[in-house]
């Protein structure tokens, strides 16, 4: 009998509270297209996101987070329709004990959580994805992709046709 691997999301023996620069992926759940929408504005290949009342609690989320936590910022975000990726600095939040008291994971579950509790509703798949940024060009590629999501839009992996609002 076949039996299925679950691919772990965290590195092995890393300290996700150690300073660093990470890159984040969260996902709505079954990718459902809850987010925004995907508009033209007139410049060819330069679509942008239209927020929907889920994705603007999203964007007070990832704000009020930014704005009242003291050792992470939000470098650059983009809410897609079925996710967002975010780019996220943490320091000086060394020493915490466990994994499950690092800053990654309590910040991911903070705006799961306001955003859930603000929409009435569950939104997001119970992981997530995060990278671990490891230098100048790692940044600048991930940055970019943030920077270009909405233009690739139907080219993305997140992307599944029949879900949309």
């Amino acid at each position: 009998m076949k039996k299925n691997f679950h691919k772990k999301n965290r590195l092995e023996n890393y300290d996700y509270s150690s300073d660093g620069i990470y890159f984040l992926t969260v996902c709505t759940e079954q990718r459902k297209w809850l987010l925004s929408r995907i508009v033209a504005r007139g410049i060819p290949d330069a679509p942008a996101t239209e927020l929907t009342s889920n994705g603007e609690a999203a964007k007070d989320a990832i704000a009020f987070l930014d704005k009242n936590w003291d050792c992470l910022s939000i470098l650059k975000f983009v809410i897609m329709p079925n996710h967002i990726h975010l780019l996220v600095r943490v320091w000086g939040a060394s020493g915490m004990p466990r994994a499950t008291d690092a800053v990654i994971p309590k910040f991911v579950s903070a705006l799961k959580r306001y955003t859930n509790r603000q929409c009435g509703q569950q939104l997001w798949q119970k992981s997530y994805y995060d990278h671990v940024i490891r230098d100048e060009t790692d940044y600048l590629t991930k940055a970019t992709y943030i920077e270009n999501n909405a233009a690739k839009w139907a080219e993305d992996e997140y992307f599944v046709v029949g879900d949309c609002l």
